[in-house]
């Protein structure tokens, strides 16, 4: 007997906007197919247009690689430690392995889900007790909701302590109506698959000092010296975006706006039809914060709730997952220091996130909150 496949909803799959092959054919016609070209140099203007307060960009082949650069541009080297948010994806800390540093794991507040200020600034004390002070804070705006970023702020200013700005999941996001990605010494993007815009693989490091900008091409392009032969004085990286996906991600960037709409009108259309369930909660934003809402996530009561919704959505063809697994309980971290308060461990197991892409249509949304109503009846 013939059965027919159900459609497959994802969780947040790739978008385009149209004009993309444009730019990608023009890289093709010129033959600028080769690491670098206009395409390049033209996305990194749009990029810091478009974030302003006169930020330089870099496109990199990851934000994973933003991260790994941003690192060594502040001196992080063997055995230093590093304050990073737990509750993250493991990109946000895998880099500081590779430079043989040492990650100190900060768990989240309940108002954002993001990096605690007050458990920041107890680590700090506590590392400089051990005669250990801290060479960076990377903090991440999760899901695309911002990070307390006055208080964390205030805490890097006053321990002197540079901050690691983590943006792969928001850009487009707004604290007090100044873009996500401008308030840290550094700051990434990220353009993978799943994000808010693509460029199929990519990323960027954004900082507010040109000659930094310059530092982090020339570590991105295998750190050539300047002279007729290749000749080498540092180590350097093959982290520089191509100018084939730089054309894509600059044709993603005249439909950002469009993307970010269309986040938060699938986090509204949630909220709308599940808000009355009493088992299901939303992070609101806070005063002052505006989310791009890359994904939209909500909480239940239990992990055998939460299990329950994610396993009947995968029978019926529809992606969701988990919230992220806390580094800190991440069996490759197991023996790292942590500050902890038992709120992202709260948040992962009961947490889960819905289908949040662009390009979902009213009847998938429509069937999603069926079977979460029906199933929680």
């Amino acid at each position: 007997m013939e059965t027919t496949l159900q459609k497959k909803i994802w969780l947040s799959s790739p978008h385009m906007g149209g004009t993309e092959q444009s730019y990608v054919n023009e890289a093709f016609a010129t033959n600028w197919v080769a690491p670098l070209g206009p395409n390049v140099s033209g996305f990194e203007i749009d990029i810091q247009e478009y974030i302003g307060n006169n930020i330089n960009a870099a496109c990199l082949s990851s934000g994973t690689g933003a991260i790994h650069l941003a690192l060594e541009l502040l001196g992080v080297t063997q055995g230093d430690e590093v304050l990073c948010q737990s509750f993250t994806f493991a990109a946000s800390a895998n880099p500081i392995t590779y430079l043989g540093g040492k990650p100190i794991f900060i768990d989240s507040e309940r108002d954002t889900w993001n990096i605690s200020p007050d458990l920041l600034e107890r680590a700090i004390l506590d590392r400089i007790q051990y005669g250990k002070k801290p060479k960076a804070i990377i903090a991440v705006h999760l899901y695309g909701m911002p990070y307390k970023v006055d208080e964390v702020i205030s805490i890097s200013h006053k321990y002197d302590i540079p901050v690691i700005e983590d943006s792969a999941e928001a850009l487009g996001s707004r604290y007090k109506d100044i873009r996500c990605g401008s308030f840290g010494d550094m700051a990434i993007l990220s353009f993978n698959g799943n994000k808010i815009i693509t460029t199929s693989g990519g990323g960027a490091l954004l900082c507010k000092d040109e000659h930094i900008k310059k530092r982090a091409v020339f570590l991105a392009t295998q750190a050539r010296d300047n002279a007729p032969h290749y000749q080498h004085s540092h180590i350097g990286y093959n982290y520089r975006m191509s100018n084939v996906l730089a054309g894509i991600g600059r044709g993603q960037m005249e439909v950002l706006p469009q993307r970010v709409q269309a986040r938060r009108d699938n986090f509204a259309f949630y909220h709308k039809n599940l808000a009355g369930i009493s088992e299901i909660k939303f992070l609101e934003e806070p005063k002052g914060f505006y989310s791009n809402r890359w994904l939209t996530c909500i909480l239940t009561p239990s992990f055998e709730v939460r299990e329950n919704i994610r396993v009947k959505l995968e029978h019926e063809n529809i992606e969701s997952r988990p919230l992220w697994k806390p580094m800190h309980l991440q069996p490759v971290f197991e023996n790292e220091v942590h500050y902890t308060n038992g709120v992202s461990e709260d948040l992962f197991n009961r947490g889960l996130c819905l289908p949040s892409g662009s390009n979902l249509d009213q009847e998938d949304l429509e069937k999603i909150c069926h079977i979460i109503k029906n199933l929680l009846k």
